[in-house]
């Protein structure tokens, strides 16, 4: 520990050394106080520097905490320092003692000279010493030679840092430069001095050295000798460890030129047009469906089936907690009794708890034995709607408009599993273009119809792309842009001069505190006249440029995260208005195209980012008026910037921006054609006839009785206009199927007691249930007949695998005309029994159909002349060739290859973004419990009130006064500490919870119902009061708001804080 005396010595001999003044350093050094030991004075300059040295040292120190030299440190530098001082002096006598022997041609005093100034005496040989002499005046003599002009000075370097100068006439020495400073250049250094007999001595070492090895010869070689067997032995073994070791790389790098050879035969297969059979037969393999197949696919329909299952009940328990909205409305106004909310509160209770508890499905074997042949048709029904998109569309046109969208909200979004899969998403976009090019053809009869009107297929389009799977784009696209608006709270853009005359009018009247002489009710062009309105008009025009063209840029910049599903309906908008009319412009097709992609799609959310999910809603970031205008500004540039609109007639106030906004429909117009530059869907999913046929598993909806029902009633009801043929599919199909079912025949006998009181709610609640229908053709193979080519092709194909895995060939018609050897009969029935163990393990609904089952059964020649019996079907439907040995199939064979790689991978992403759904409507349905739980603490509030027995307070929303005969509650006090263990208080800011004892809270109901004043107190000190109203309470619960702050700094829990005062203030 540094007393006093000595810190202040300590400053002053840091402040000296900052200084760089070597005198008031040697004063400071001096100072009683520092205690300093060993100072010499003559050595001023050195001690500054080696102290400056350490100082500076210590500063580029990053572990050193203290910036300044301390006295032990100062000590330390003392020292060495005097350490130098000693070092200098006996660099210095060697230098003198050698220069004078050599001058004095004293050879025999050399070794002595060394011996007695060396660092270290021992490195000096005595063998060496003439040696040593001879080197030494030779190296004097060649430097004595160039020397022209001899001074009196030596120079020391220590520690590569300080330099000692010495003159060898006055004995001086001098750690500063001399003015007059000539240095003796004749002598040696003491440098050279050292290199010349360190020098000596390594050679010295290295020819004894040598002479050993002369005199050892013979040894020498025999030690090699060993120490090269040793060495190889060593290297065999470790090379052989080395390759037991590594036996699975070794494996690897020998199947190096295979996996080549490989690898170019795949690149065949892939590029080639017509890959040659030899390349198919090797990547047969790969048709094979593994283990990790089968789990994915069960995988994907479990999450497929959770989605699905989850989208339906958000989207009825939404239209639940909005019809409880409505009746609270009510109730509020006293419209309707509290009975009736109470009733439809236990309906909502009911879907909540099917929110949490999944619905119980009822599959195919759980419905009565008699109907389950009527179910499989109804699969093959649903198999043909979904495949067929012209049915569908046909159909949704001959139901009113209200009718029409409800049928697209329920059954064809269910029959499309709200495309939760790369198969539903491209059928459902088949669809969506088949109705809105049926839509188009029967309705639209001028190109504008479609901006003017409501199209239903576009209405739906723009809805399901909104986010119906739980996903948002529009979020991602215009989040942070909308957010970086709402957040600007200097952002303030007005473009209405009459609503801006008015503010300023305000403004003055508030300013000088007497009313405006101005008028109040101006017109447009009257307070265009005032130069403080057009200053500030121009202002908001300004802001809004900008503005909008972050927006713009976030728009444009962003095509790609634009739905694949909503730019394809665009391209074949575009495509189909102008089949229709080949006479509109392409401005005017663009226009159409903006309508759908900017009109229809985003600018709602950009007005209302709140309703459209962009933007999260937490206490204090509500949408205020200014807010919204801006938005609504931004909107409305940007609407006429799509449509190319100018700012005219009662706009004409803005016509500055007409410039604006035929550049921003240039860059709207790339934008819209770039959009619609997209594949089409068998492209962009890689789809074809056959997809559904080589897919492991077979398509499955969910679907409730009653919405099968309604699809078959409307189906029969519409029959001659959707399928007006007789030997149409579907006709057949209806056929089959008969008069619509009741729920009760549709279950069949037994599945509700016919004597049971409450038969027709059981009954209402069966029809609800929903069953998962694996969708089948009706014209797939069945019982070993063939129906048509696409079924024979299949069939053919997964005989030929069968065939080729076990039977080489060069050619197809080769392998079938060369009889089987018993070994490969052998082989192919091994085969056969391993897949049979698959199939043994493989679900029920992932199975192939009978047929192929036991055309899988046969043996290799059965199988080979079934091939050609099937072969010499398709050629003659022109499907294959015998001229070039039946190739169209070898490359469907090598199709099948290619795609089923890329149906795996889409089947991992499909996975991820099924889970990823999944996520995003649990959440949601998570928030739709907080809803219902507010509902039943809003009813629960109610019957309190219904029930007090002494008086009928209620909570007014309508912001009224309280009923006659309310007295004012008492005050209800808590300790922090009693409302944190509560729940209600989270944390204060700045308080430790050990201190919350010690603050208290008074709340007291004021004279108005629903308004509290709550005291904070410290120690029993009033520190502030803040005012509750029970409705902006009530709303931030029903925003999902959970935490608020009051005072600034207290955390509470609104839900718990509204509990609290309804159980005090308005409980029993």
């Amino acid at each position: 520990m540094h007393s006093l005396p000595g810190i202040v010595a300590v400053g002053y001999i840091n402040e000296a050394i900052d200084e760089g003044n070597p005198f008031k350093t040697l004063e400071s050094l001096l100072l009683p106080t520092s205690n300093i030991k060993d100072v010499d004075p003559d050595y001023a300059q050195h001690y500054q520097d080696v102290l400056h040295h350490a100082k500076s040292q210590k500063f580029r120190n990053p572990e050193s905490i203290s910036k300044v030299l301390w006295l032990e440190e100062i000590q330390q530098a003392i020292n060495e320092a005097n350490g130098n001082k000693d070092r200098a002096k006996q660099g210095v006598t060697l230098i003198i003692d050698v220069n004078q022997c050599l001058e004095g041609k004293k050879p025999n005093d050399i070794l002595s000279i060394l011996k007695s100034s060396a660092c270290n005496a021992n490195d000096i040989i005595p063998e060496c010493a003439d040696r040593y002499y001879e080197a030494l005046e030779k190296a004097k003599g060649l430097k004595t030679g160039k020397v022209s002009n001899e001074g009196s000075w030596l120079k020391l370097t220590l520690q590569e840092k300080y330099d000692y100068y010495y003159n060898v006439d006055s004995k001086e020495g001098s750690w500063v430069l001399p003015e007059s400073y000539f240095c003796k250049e004749s002598w040696l250094t003491e440098k050279e001095i050292e290199t010349f007999w360190k020098g000596h001595k390594q050679r010295k070492a290295y020819m004894d050295r040598r002479q050993m090895f002369f005199d050892n010869v013979h040894s020498i070689v025999k030690i090699q000798s060993w120490f090269r067997m040793a060495t190889a032995r060593k290297t065999y073994l470790s090379r052989l460890q080395y390759f037991k070791d590594h036996s699975n790389e070794i494996v690897k790098i020998q199947s190096l030129l295979r996996a080549n050879k490989a690898r170019e035969d795949y690149k065949t297969l892939v590029g080639s047009e017509n890959p040659p059979l030899t390349v198919i037969r090797t990547f047969v393999h790969l048709l094979d469906q593994s283990d990790l197949d089968f789990q994915e696919e069960l995988e994907v329909a479990q999450l497929r089936e959770e989605v699905v299952t989850k989208i339906r009940a958000n989207q009825q328990l939404e239209k639940d907690l909005n019809l409880m909205d409505i009746k609270i409305g009510l109730l509020v106004k006293n419209r309707i009794t509290l009975e009736d909310v109470i009733s439809h509160r236990t309906k909502l209770d009911k879907k909540k708890g099917e929110v949490l508890n999944t619905i119980d499905k009822h599959g195919i074997k759980s419905l009565s034995k008699e109907r389950r042949k009527t179910l499989e048709t109804y699969q093959q029904l649903f198999y043909l709607l979904q495949t067929n998109p012209l049915y569908l569309a046909k159909l949704i046109f001959q139901m009113p408009q209200n009718k029409s969208t409800k049928f697209m909200d329920t059954v064809i979004f269910t029959l499309y599993n709200y495309a939760s899969n790369q198969r539903e998403e491209y059928l459902l976009l088949k669809l969506f273009k088949t109705a809105l090019e049926e839509e188009i053809q029967l309705k639209v009869d001028q190109v504008q119809d479609i901006v003017t009107g409501n199209p239903t297929v576009i209405k739906m389009v723009v809805s399901f792309n909104r986010g119906a799977r739980g996903q948002n784009t529009l979020r991602q696209l215009l989040a942070p842009v909308v957010k970086e608006i709402i957040d600007d709270n200097s952002l303030m853009i007005n473009t209405s001069p009459v609503e801006v005359y008015k503010a300023w009018v305000n403004q003055l009247e508030t300013q000088t505190g007497e009313a405006s002489k101005l008028p109040y009710d101006v017109t447009t062009e009257q307070a265009l006249t005032y130069p403080e309105v057009k200053n500030k008009l121009e202002a908001s025009i300004e802001n809004l440029r900008t503005v909008t063209d972050k927006v713009l840029n976030s728009i444009v910049s962003s095509l790609d995260q634009l739905p694949y599903g909503l730019r394809y309906i665009a391209k074949v908008l575009k495509n189909s208005i102008h089949e229709k009319f080949p006479d509109a412009t392409e401005d005017e097709l663009l226009k159409i195209v903006g309508n759908l992609l900017y009109y229809r799609y985003m600018n709602p959310a950009i007005v209302a980012p709140d309703g459209f999910d962009i933007i999260d809603m937490t206490a204090g970031g509500q949408i205020n008026s200014d807010q919204r205008r801006n938005l609504g500004s931004v909107a409305k540039v940007l609407q006429h910037a799509a449509s190319n609109k100018l700012f005219e007639g009662e706009n004409e106030h803005l016509s500055s921006m007409n410039d604006y906004l035929s550049k921003t429909y240039e860059e709207f117009r790339k934008y819209f054609k770039e959009a619609c530059d997209v594949p089409e869907p068998e492209e962009k999913f890689n789809m074809d006839k056959y997809t559904d046929l080589v897919t492991v598993s077979k398509p499955v909806i969910y679907i409730s009785i009653e919405e099968i029902i309604s699809t078959h009633s409307l189906l029969l009801e519409h029959q001659d206009v959707i399928a007006p043929e007789k030997t149409d599919s579907l006709t057949e199909l209806l056929g089959l199927l008969g008069d619509v079912p009741t729920v009760e025949s549709f279950l069949g006998e037994g599945a509700v007691d016919p004597n049971d009181p409450d038969k027709e709610s059981i009954l209402n609640q069966l029809s609800k249930t929903e069953i998962s229908l694996f969708l089948t053709s009706k014209y797939d193979i069945e019982d070993g007949e063939v129906i048509d080519g696409r079924s024979l092709m299949i069939q053919t194909k997964k005989l030929i695998v069968d065939v080729i895995r076990n039977q080489p060939g060069h050619t197809l018609t080769d392998i079938l005309e060369t009889p089987a050897t018993a070994q490969q009969e052998l082989d192919h029935a091994s085969d056969m029994v391993s897949r049979a163990i698959i199939d043994s393990r493989t679900p029920e609904e992932m199975k192939y159909s009978q047929s192929m089952m036991e055309d899988a059964q046969l043996p290799l020649e059965q199988k080979k002349r079934k091939i050609q019996r099937n072969l010499r079907t398709l050629e003659q439907t022109g499907l294959v060739s015998s001229e070039n040995n039946y190739q169209e199939i070898l490359n469907e064979i090598a199709k099948d290859i290619r795609n089923q790689r890329i149906y795996r991978k889409l089947r991992k992403a499909e996975l991820a973004k099924l889970q990823q759904t999944l996520k995003a409507l649990n959440d949601k349905a998570a928030f739709y419990e907080d809803q219902v739980n507010y509902y039943d603490t809003y009813i629960k509030t109610c019957l309190d009130n219904l029930n007090r027995k002494n008086s009928r307070r209620s909570i007014k929303f309508d912001g009224k006064g309280e009923p006659k005969g309310a007295k004012r509650s008492k005050a209800v006090k808590y300790t922090a500490a009693k409302l944190h263990e509560k729940g209600i208080l989270l944390g204060i800011d700045d308080v430790q919870t050990n201190q919350f004892k010690n603050v208290t809270f008074d709340i007291i109901a004021t004279e108005d119902v629903g308004i509290f004043d709550v005291r904070s107190k410290f120690l029993g000190v009033e520190m502030e009061k803040v005012q509750l109203n029970i409705q902006d309470l009530l709303q931030m619960q029903y925003e999902g708001v959970a935490v608020m702050k009051m005072f600034d700094k207290v955390k509470v829990n609104v839900n718990l804080l509204i509990y609290l005062l309804n159980k005090k203030f308005y409980g029993k």
